[in-house]
């Protein structure tokens, strides 16, 4: 049992960090279900409050900065709330229609269409679709940095 419930946490850490990358994953939550998963097969006295409370913290940061970090590259560039939402939709249909270059592309393309909607002149909404790349990039590595602060932080506490 001992060696199944690390292989559980270790896939887990793996599909987090996979997670950071590709938005389908779940990404923190296997990293913070990998906890749990500790706690299920060997025990939970090792994680105190502020264990948790760091960890829930970190959670916590991911989610409002994946989504503030990548609406921050597409203001930054000039886009509104209309490339905003065709960023997001376009990160997660992207990755469907165009396998492996959707991810970036998916964004980008999404961004365009939504600035074009919106009235936006070409150019414009071009540069608006760079700025959802740069916050979809920007926005993975603070989660991979963050995700990977989680997992060191596991191990340093257990």
């Amino acid at each position: 049992m001992e060696i199944l419930g690390w292989l559980l946490i270790i896939v887990l850490f793996i599909v987090g960090m996979a997670g950071a990358i590709y938005p389908i994953l779940p990404g923190v939550v296997a990293i913070y279900g990998a906890f749990f998963v500790y706690g299920l097969f060997f025990s939970f006295k090792e994680f105190g409050f502020w264990f948790w409370f760091i960890q829930t913290t970190i959670l916590a940061v991911i989610f409002i900065a994946d989504y503030a970090v990548s609406a921050w590259g597409v203001k930054k560039f000039g886009g509104n709330r209309a490339s905003v939402i065709g960023a997001t939709i376009g990160l997660i249909i992207g990755p469907f229609v165009i396998p492996v270059v959707g991810l970036i592309a998916g964004p980008f393309i999404g961004a365009v269409i939504g600035e074009v909607i919106s009235g936006t002149e070409i150019n414009r909404a071009l540069k608006a679709g760079w700025g959802s790349v740069v916050g979809l990039l920007s926005s993975i590595v603070v989660k991979v940095i963050l995700q990977a602060i989680m997992i060191v932080l596991f191990f340093i506490w257990i």
